[in-house]
């Protein structure tokens, strides 16, 4: 069932003109998705099941907000334009990853490491 319904949904993205990497994101998406709701056939599930898979990628997996939206996108194209069921307002937490400041290098330590190396190594640095 799931490998036909797949071949299905791949076939709808090209006749609609999606391009190959995006088809292949999309799929990879949808069926973590089915795996998510127990292999369900998607239009036997909720899509408000969406907020619930998003939530649980932010909880367990720490993705990425872009991460998360890929995702989003991918199952509200399965739901609105493949199966033609409204997702409405889904209403789910966006995943909050915390920014890190990047490590810098001191004068300081730069002047040792240069000091360290010699010609060649330190003309490149």
């Amino acid at each position: 069932m799931a490998r036909r319904f797949l071949d299905e949904v791949r076939a709808d993205m090209r006749m609609r003109g999606y391009t190959i990497s995006t088809e292949k994101t999309y799929l990879l998406w949808i069926r973590r998705y089915i795996r998510f709701t127990g292999n369900q056939h998607p239009a036997r599930v909720s899509p408000s099941e969406i907020a619930s898979y998003l939530t649980f990628m932010a909880d367990q997996y720490a993705v990425s907000v872009n991460t998360q939206k890929t995702a989003l996108n991918a199952l509200v194209f399965l739901y609105e334009k493949y199966l033609q069921i409204e997702v409405g307002k889904l209403g789910f937490r966006y995943a909050k990853k915390q920014r890190q400041l990047p490590t810098v290098l001191t004068p300081a330590e730069v002047k040792d490491i240069l000091a360290t190396l010699q010609r060649r190594n330190r003309l490149i640095l």
